[in-house]
């Protein structure tokens, strides 16, 4: 029985414009034919719903797809276009993997607004050691990496690439092909940390109903795990953040931003 599942919230499309935490890789569609084109947008924001990624503040430091057991490096097919940052044809059938690795980036905030974000993202252990150490009071400075996963499918080969893992120190792996699953299933994920199952931690599963947006903030089990019902047709995210103490100079915290989206048929 899993441990905790703290809430589902149903937020609505047009009140998305707080802090910017999430990031996500949105094509134009999920479903193509071989010889298509896909053009996919780097999203930044809240709630499943954001604004462009900035590239002239951001880079990019990889950026491959994977499709079966090949991979293809697309870094030199970016471009700086809003929600066209990537155009790629399919040249085969299957399931197909994109996987992004930002910089580290920098932010500072102010006491509350960090101990509020730590909160909301289940970031437990980080508030707890703030407040042993009488720290609750004081800003922080963070150096933040972001990693980014899309599932896509070509044609009707419907394959294993969904279970491939792009060797991010925190990432996001679905135990089944959300291309072969349908409404009122369940699909299991597990939540790696330094290629090791993640236990306790965090994780937000995003789905679009209508024009609302649903969330469920979920923790995983002792194995990194973690299973909820597919309940609506769409777009799907699976997003999670690991921080520690920094390990650069600069700053006092790393943060690791991990997502996955997909789409249910």
């Amino acid at each position: 029985m899993k441990k905790k599942v703290i809430t589902i919230v149903a937020l609505m499309l047009l009140s998305l414009l707080g802090v910017a935490h999430e990031f996500w890789l949105l094509p134009k569609k999920f479903i193509y034919k071989v010889g298509e084109d896909m053009q996919v947008g780097f999203m930044v924001g809240e709630s499943f719903g954001g604004e462009p990624w900035d590239l002239d503040r951001h880079k990019v430091e990889r950026l491959e797809i994977h499709t079966g057991s090949s991979v293809k490096n697309l870094l030199g097919s970016i471009v700086k276009s809003p929600r066209k940052n990537l155009s790629y044809r399919f040249d085969r059938a299957g399931t197909h993997l994109v996987a992004l690795e930002s910089d580290f980036a920098f932010i500072e905030l102010e006491a509350e607004k960090f101990n509020d974000y730590l909160k909301e993202d289940g970031l437990e252990s980080i508030l707890e050691k703030r407040s042993d150490t009488g720290d609750l009071g004081k800003g922080a400075r963070e150096y933040y990496k972001r990693f980014a996963k899309l599932l896509v499918q070509s044609g009707n080969d419907v394959n294993n690439t969904y279970r491939r893992t792009a060797g991010f120190r925190l990432e996001i792996v679905p135990l089944a092909n959300p291309y072969a699953l349908r409404v009122g299933d369940y699909l299991d994920c597990q939540l790696l940390w330094e290629n090791k199952p993640a236990p306790h931690r965090m994780i937000k599963v995003w789905s679009h109903v209508g024009n609302r947006i649903f969330l469920q903030n979920i923790y995983t089990e002792s194995d990194g795990t973690i299973r909820f019902p597919i309940s609506s047709a769409g777009p799907w995210m699976v997003s999670s953040v690991q921080m520690i103490p920094s390990e650069k100079e600069g700053a006092d915290y790393q943060s690791f931003w991990s997502s996955l989206v997909f789409e249910i048929r």
